[in-house]
């Protein structure tokens, strides 16, 4: 195919600076659309263009990884397409798309389904923004290769700064051909096509045992940290013992693989869990670990954006590890909107700990939004506090 020319891609019948990334967090610096969904929309184009014509619509195209309906809403907006089927891990990423689509008139044009074989199935073209974990890329790659159509062509692309190499050796696992393409404004998408005929046996979730937590942990590809014991958290479980005596409701807010969730059921038999994340892929994780570990009837797992569809004044406990950037850019609009739910669920006396890295000092923040805030534990890389959330 013809590459990128030395000026932008042409448009193709969706302004995509009209996207916006709302509910997510918004700022001047956080854009809804980057340079790789442009170059994977004009690289896909006559792909596109050819399922329009042929009267197939949308049902052969599949979308995986988009931020914020970029690529699903500029296939549908420039070319018509509809049935689109669409996976966003996040649940802000899902409810941005169904926003812009109905703002732009666009609604009804894609389906939101989960990471899943019906997600791939029959695809001959697939739309995807790769993420930055290898074990996300296998995951999904597996997918594509089992399910999609024989001639399915893929263009994934990527900022170059987050694309590996290592990203081809395991693309190339499943298909035989990856090609990059050239770059265009710091961006680009490799065409992938023809899926082996031998594929590698999938492994998802994955589990592996941990010593210091005492438990098995189970993750898929996106889950922050993987089967990893994250050493912020594994600061945080030193401090379990300390946290709200008699509390019988408690919150494993931001659940990621479910490891607090799980080691706080493990080590209170008295307290009522539930793990929430808006990561469809720590979810699915949070409630394998919690059956691998024989906790499955204590620990509830919920798909939610900062609490939303939670009622207020309606936990005694919540326990925090906050994530520092969204998507790639360090911006602490996550951590302050996740204080501010926290703060609304907490029964009044209920406490919030959090564990951050101590460079960031959310004191002052944890304070104003939560109420009366201590901290408990230093070390050289993370802080951990409680805040209490004042009664009436």
């Amino acid at each position: 195919m013809q590459q990128p020319a030395t000026g932008a891609p042409r448009p193709r019948g969706l302004e995509l600076s009209l996207l916006r990334r709302f509910p997510d967090v918004e700022a001047d610096n956080l854009h809804a659309h980057d340079a790789t969904d442009e170059l994977i929309l004009d690289r896909a184009g006559a792909e596109l263009a050819a399922l329009a014509a042929g009267g197939q619509g949308g049902g052969a195209l599949a979308v995986v990884g988009d931020r914020y309906g970029a690529l699903a809403l500029g296939a549908a907006g420039g070319h018509g397409l509809e049935r689109i089927r669409v996976h966003q891990d996040p649940l802000s990423g899902e409810l941005a798309l169904a926003a812009n689509a109905a703002r732009l008139g666009l609604a009804g044009s894609f389906e939101s389904l989960p990471l899943s074989a019906k997600l791939f199935a029959g695809a001959t073209v697939v739309l995807w923004q790769l993420p930055r974990s290898l074990d996300e890329v296998d995951e999904v790659a597996a997918l594509i290769a089992a399910n999609a159509e024989p001639g399915v062509r893929i263009y994934a692309g990527g900022r170059q700064k987050h694309l590996a190499v290592a990203m081809n050796g395991v693309l190339g696992r499943y298909f035989g051909n990856v090609l990059p393409g050239r770059a265009w404004h710091k961006s680009r998408v490799l065409e992938v096509d023809s899926p082996r005929d031998q594929l590698p046996a999938r492994a998802f979730p994955r589990k592996d045992w941990n010593d210091d937590a005492g438990l098995w942990l189970c993750a898929h590809g996106a889950t922050f940290a993987g089967t990893k014991l994250d050493i912020g958290t594994r600061f945080l479980l030193d401090f379990v013992p300390l946290m709200r005596p008699g509390a019988a409701r408690a919150i494993d807010l931001g659940c990621g693989n479910g490891t607090i969730a799980a080691f706080l059921a493990a080590s209170r038999p008295e307290l009522r869990l539930l793990a929430t994340d808006q990561s469809a892929a720590a979810v699915a994780s949070a409630a394998a670990t919690a059956e691998a570990n024989g906790l499955g009837g204590r620990v509830t797992v919920v798909r939610d954006d900062a609490m939303a569809g939670f009622p207020a004044n309606s936990a005694d406990l919540v326990v925090l590890n906050p994530p520092f950037h969204v998507g790639a850019t360090v911006h602490a609009g996550i951590a302050l909107k996740l204080f501010d739910a926290a703060a609304r669920v907490l029964a009044p006396g209920g406490e919030l700990w959090t564990v951050y890295n101590r460079h960031l000092d959310y004191r002052g923040q944890l304070q104003e939004r939560v109420g009366p805030t201590e901290i408990k534990g230093r070390n050289p890389k993370f802080t951990v506090a409680v805040s209490v959330k004042p009664a009436f």
